[in-house]
């Protein structure tokens, strides 16, 4: 049975089948749901705590 994984910029849960699954050099695997969330993160560099529409959104730890 696959298992739902999460978005690593996001946060949402990726159905069985779908999203991009990236590999670093280091060998961490990140898990995007859209291309909107790859470009963020990967290409603009963006802090997914900063975008309203991210369900990290204000979750900023001190």
């Amino acid at each position: 049975m696959p298992r739902m994984v999460r978005c690593s910029f996001c946060g949402r849960e990726i159905e069985p089948g779908t999203g991009i699954m990236y590999v670093k050099n280091d060998g961490s695997i990140l898990w995007f749901c859209s291309r909107k969330c790859y470009k963020n993160y990967l290409l603009l560099r963006r802090d997914p705590r900063k975008l309203k529409w991210t369900l990290k959104y204000g979750s900023q730890t001190k």
